[in-house]
């Protein structure tokens, strides 16, 4: 029995790539492996004896990246992602992950047939007026590039990608282009040539089906795919020729898919009567929610997926209805304060502050900023058998069964200030109210503070002072506001460098980030990164959202500035004496901490 090397091989170059063609085999693999140094002879012999002589289905480098082979030296773990960045270097080909966000998924079926793609197993992901780019399983088995380049009339381009990509997209990628292109079919008499008629389309859309099992297809396949990429909203914007489907993913949008009027048009139409809206009405905004379920893991029951909730919203434009969907995946939302992201120092001023018997607490930020999802952790923890919380929003972001929610109903006249004045005689010991956007809603607000009632409510303002500065400019007189807010938090939402590709950053960074934290200086050890981009983040280097927080809190120091004479200057200096933090200092913090980048934190943070 031979002894397997365990210590590194030296670095050898790949050996020529054959000049044989056909289907890869996975004996043939091996013995390459074996050739670049990668796996020993023993290993050969080993997968050799596991596989036998009977035949697989799977393809050559999905069988072999199941057999648990490691590279040597590094004791990688050659999976079928590795083994095809190894073969596509082996081949002289570029190696690509498939970003579905990326490909071009309307023309596939231009390229080729579904039955072709499967046979060849290539899959179109590109065409351009002279190329089209190819990804193949099977870089040696090229004999059918001349007929698609005849058919084509372009260049192939091939690249090779993981063969469980190729076999999952090219699925997905057909049964998306056969819905749509069904869809259209059904609406093909009901195109517009000119602004007036596409404006009239937009608003009758007479021929088109909602319930047509090609647009049931798209809608479908359009939530889930929207559920995979992590994306917090769905916009279905009309345009004048084609309608754009984009996703907002870690607060960028990205254009998904285009799809012909007609089909947009029966999208929204089905969407608005999954969400009982009114699908006549498209001279107004609506409002609707629907709730749908993920796809099973494998190998469980078909209803086992969790549950999802969706907000729609439409408003009326030029060429027909917008809609827009928010997803509240609960896969994805905050489960308590501890999750938010808090630094040491605010979550104990914030955890002091929420435990006031009573007073006003404000979030402040800009739409997007997380402000109800802070709010909505912070009311799960307080909230229990022996206290009654209410909440009055417009509308109500997330059900959630621990609170006592309502509905603002402009066209019943309740408002948040009617609500507000209903809530309390509810007996209620915790008030939530979505935003105070005018006076009367403020004055109740701090008449239930004053008789005793913790409330916590939004602001849009840019920061923690700017917040006292919006209630006077409502009309608040200073002394009230001073009496009862007991505490500000501002917010914003920063990207986070994606782990798997992020890099140590050599550049000039640390004059930057300490001139981004004065008059505060960072201590301990400074690990700034860069982005560098991957498929995992879809190559912009980020991947997920991370808080930065400003808490102030009212000492009785700081309420001489707010009463008798507003002083927001003086407000915001007695602030940081009492120990707030500036959002650029939180940001500065994240930053040393290698969590984002110097760029991002001032994307995202106003300049004071």
């Amino acid at each position: 029995m031979k002894a397997a090397r365990t210590d590194a091989p030296p670095a050898r170059s790949p050996a020529p790539a054959p000049r044989a063609t056909g289907p890869l085999d996975w004996r043939v693999l091996l013995r390459w492996l074996q050739a670049d140094g990668w796996i020993s002879e023993d290993d050969v012999d080993r997968v050799a004896r596991r596989f036998g002589a009977g035949s697989s289905s799977l393809h050559a480098l999905v069988r072999l990246g199941g057999a648990g082979l490691q590279r040597l030296g590094t004791q990688r773990p050659l999976d079928s992602q590795a083994l095809t960045e190894w073969l596509a270097r082996r081949a002289g080909l570029p190696y690509l992950r498939i970003d579905p966000l990326r490909a071009d998924v309307g023309r596939v079926a231009d390229v080729m047939s579904v039955q072709y793609a499967e046979t060849r197993r290539a899959l179109p992901v590109q065409m351009t007026a002279s190329e089209v780019v190819i990804a193949t399983a099977e870089p040696f088995d090229i004999a059918w590039v001349p007929e698609i380049e005849a058919h084509t009339r372009r260049r192939v381009r091939l690249v090779v990608a993981d063969p469980d990509d190729v076999r999952r997209y090219t699925t997905e990628f057909y049964a998306l282009a056969k819905s749509v292109r069904a869809a259209a079919r059904n609406g093909e008499n009901s195109s517009a040539s000119s602004f007036e008629q596409l404006v009239e389309l937009g608003r009758t859309n007479k021929q088109l089906d909602a319930n047509d099992q090609g647009v049931v297809q798209v809608v479908d396949w359009l939530w889930q795919y929207a559920f995979d990429q992590r994306a917090s909203d769905i916009h279905l914007e009309p345009r004048r020729d084609m309608g754009a489907i984009r996703f907002r993913i870690d607060g960028l949008l990205h254009t998904v898919y285009q799809v012909p009027m007609s089909v947009m048009s029966a999208m929204t139409a089905r969407i608005k009567l999954l969400g009982r809206m009114d699908v006549v009405e498209k001279r107004r905004p609506l409002d609707g929610r629907i709730k749908t379920r993920r796809p099973a893991a494998p190998g469980e029951p078909a209803d086992s997926g969790s549950e999802v909730e969706m907000r729609l919203s439409t408003l009326p434009t030029a060429f027909g209805e917008k809609m827009v969907m928010r997803i509240f995946d609960p896969e994805n939302a905050v489960k308590g304060v501890q999750a938010l992201g808090f630094g040491a120092h605010e979550a104990k001023a914030w955890a002091e502050l929420t435990a006031r018997p009573h007073g006003i607490v404000l979030v402040t930020g800009p739409t997007g900023s997380g402000k109800t999802t802070t709010l909505y952790a912070t009311l799960k923890g307080l909230a229990s058998e022996e206290v009654n919380v209410c909440t009055i929003e417009d509308p109500i972001e997330m059900i959630e069964p621990a609170f006592n929610q309502t509905q603002v109903q402009a066209g019943l006249d309740l408002g948040f200030a009617e609500g507000l004045r209903a809530l309390m005689r509810q007996d209620p010991d915790i008030i939530m109210v979505g935003e105070i956007r005018d006076l009367a809603t403020a004055e109740m607000a701090i008449q239930a503070a004053l008789t005793g009632h913790l409330v916590f409510s939004t602001l849009h303002t840019n920061d923690a002072v700017g917040a006292i500065t919006r209630l006077a400019d409502l009309g608040v007189p200073p002394y009230l506001i001073s009496a009862t807010v007991i505490g500000v938090l501002a917010q914003r939402l920063v990207r986070t460098l994606c782990t798997a590709c992020k890099q140590p950053d050599e550049g000039p960074v640390l004059g930057d980030l300490h001139d981004m934290a004065k008059p505060w200086r960072l201590s301990g050890g400074v690990r700034p990164y860069k982005p560098v981009g991957c498929l995992e983040c879809r190559n912009t280097g980020f991947r997920g959202r991370a808080g930065l927080y400003e808490l102030m809190t009212l000492g009785d120091a700081a309420r001489l500035h707010v009463h008798p004479v507003m002083d927001a200057v003086a407000l915001r200096q007695q602030a940081m004496k009492d120990g707030m933090r500036p959002l650029r200092l939180a940001g500065a913090m994240r930053v040393a901490e290698g969590q984002t980048t110097v760029l991002e934190v001032l994307r995202s943070t106003p300049g004071l």
